[in-house]
Protein backbone atom coordinates (compact mmCIF):
# COMPACT_ATOMS: atom_id res chain seq x y z
CA UNK A 1 0.00 0.00 0.00
CA UNK A 2 2.77 2.41 1.05
CA UNK A 3 4.49 1.49 -2.18
CA UNK A 4 1.96 2.69 -3.90
CA UNK A 5 1.42 5.99 -2.58
CA UNK A 6 4.65 6.42 -2.89
CA UNK A 7 4.96 5.73 -6.86
CA UNK A 8 1.81 8.14 -7.26
CA UNK A 9 3.22 10.98 -5.11
CA UNK A 10 6.51 10.63 -7.68
CA UNK A 11 4.07 9.89 -10.79
CA UNK A 12 2.37 13.64 -9.22
CA UNK A 13 5.80 15.39 -8.66
CA UNK A 14 6.95 14.44 -12.22
CA UNK A 15 4.08 15.54 -13.69
CA UNK A 16 4.07 19.05 -12.32
CA UNK A 17 7.58 19.37 -12.84
CA UNK A 18 7.34 18.79 -16.64
CA UNK A 19 3.53 19.58 -17.68
CA UNK A 20 3.99 23.24 -15.24
CA UNK A 21 6.29 24.68 -18.02
CA UNK A 22 5.08 23.68 -20.77
CA UNK A 23 1.67 24.91 -20.20
CA UNK A 24 2.99 27.92 -18.76
CA UNK A 25 2.70 31.31 -21.45
CA UNK A 26 5.41 32.28 -23.70
CA UNK A 27 7.80 35.12 -22.43
CA UNK A 28 7.63 37.87 -25.09
CA UNK A 29 10.64 39.64 -26.54
CA UNK A 30 11.00 42.71 -24.80
CA UNK A 31 13.13 44.46 -27.25
CA UNK A 32 11.36 43.42 -29.84
CA UNK A 33 8.04 44.85 -28.04
CA UNK A 34 9.37 48.08 -27.66
CA UNK A 35 10.10 48.56 -31.48
CA UNK A 36 6.48 46.97 -32.38
CA UNK A 37 5.11 49.76 -29.84
CA UNK A 38 6.93 52.33 -31.86
CA UNK A 39 6.31 50.76 -34.85
CA UNK A 40 2.25 51.34 -34.51
CA UNK A 41 2.73 54.80 -33.71
CA UNK A 42 4.89 55.26 -36.51
CA UNK A 43 2.28 53.68 -38.54
CA UNK A 44 -1.04 56.01 -36.64
CA UNK A 45 1.27 59.10 -37.74
CA UNK A 46 1.60 58.14 -41.01
CA UNK A 47 -2.01 57.65 -41.49
CA UNK A 48 -2.78 60.72 -39.91
CA UNK A 49 -4.52 59.68 -36.89
CA UNK A 50 -1.79 61.46 -34.44
CA UNK A 51 0.90 63.50 -34.41
CA UNK A 52 3.49 62.64 -32.36
CA UNK A 53 5.45 59.07 -34.23
CA UNK A 54 6.16 58.61 -30.06
CA UNK A 55 3.70 56.48 -28.13
CA UNK A 56 1.37 58.15 -26.02
CA UNK A 57 1.80 56.00 -22.67
CA UNK A 58 4.93 55.28 -21.69
CA UNK A 59 6.32 52.10 -19.83
CA UNK A 60 6.34 53.27 -16.16
CA UNK A 61 2.79 54.83 -16.82
CA UNK A 62 1.31 51.77 -14.94
CA UNK A 63 2.58 49.19 -12.79
CA UNK A 64 3.11 45.81 -13.19
CA UNK A 65 -0.25 44.55 -12.03
CA UNK A 66 -1.85 47.17 -14.06
CA UNK A 67 -0.42 46.69 -17.17
CA UNK A 68 -1.15 43.06 -16.08
CA UNK A 69 -4.80 44.20 -16.23
CA UNK A 70 -4.86 45.83 -19.48
CA UNK A 71 -3.58 43.11 -21.32
CA UNK A 72 -5.86 40.53 -19.73
CA UNK A 73 -8.85 42.64 -20.45
CA UNK A 74 -7.50 43.72 -24.20
CA UNK A 75 -8.31 47.36 -22.99
CA UNK A 76 -5.98 48.86 -25.54
CA UNK A 77 -8.50 51.88 -25.99
CA UNK A 78 -5.94 53.91 -23.77
CA UNK A 79 -3.64 53.73 -26.64
CA UNK A 80 -5.68 55.31 -29.24
CA UNK A 81 -4.48 54.06 -32.79
CA UNK A 82 -7.60 51.22 -32.70
CA UNK A 83 -7.32 50.37 -36.09
CA UNK A 84 -3.46 49.53 -35.56
CA UNK A 85 -3.75 47.98 -32.28
CA UNK A 86 -6.57 45.70 -34.22
CA UNK A 87 -3.74 44.35 -36.86
CA UNK A 88 -1.32 43.42 -34.09
CA UNK A 89 -0.50 39.54 -33.72
CA UNK A 90 -0.82 37.65 -30.53
CA UNK A 91 2.80 37.47 -30.55
CA UNK A 92 3.15 41.62 -30.84
CA UNK A 93 0.80 41.90 -28.36
CA UNK A 94 2.55 39.27 -25.95
CA UNK A 95 6.16 41.33 -27.04
CA UNK A 96 4.67 44.77 -26.59
CA UNK A 97 3.35 43.27 -22.63
CA UNK A 98 6.64 42.08 -21.91
CA UNK A 99 8.05 45.41 -23.00
CA UNK A 100 5.23 47.26 -21.06
CA UNK A 101 5.55 45.25 -18.05
CA UNK A 102 9.20 44.97 -18.16
CA UNK A 103 9.84 48.72 -17.55
CA UNK A 104 6.49 49.26 -15.64
CA UNK A 105 6.82 51.70 -12.59
CA UNK A 106 7.48 49.31 -9.97
CA UNK A 107 10.28 47.85 -12.01
CA UNK A 108 13.66 47.27 -11.00
CA UNK A 109 14.17 49.71 -14.30
CA UNK A 110 10.99 51.97 -14.96
CA UNK A 111 11.52 53.21 -18.41
CA UNK A 112 9.88 56.19 -20.76
CA UNK A 113 9.49 55.72 -24.49
CA UNK A 114 12.34 58.37 -25.80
Amino acid sequence: MIKRLVIGVVALMLGLVFIGPATASEKGNPRKGKYTYRKVYSTCMARGAVESPKPTVNPDAKTRAQWDKVFANKDFAQFGCDQEWAALTAEDLNDIYSYLWEFAADSPTPAKCK
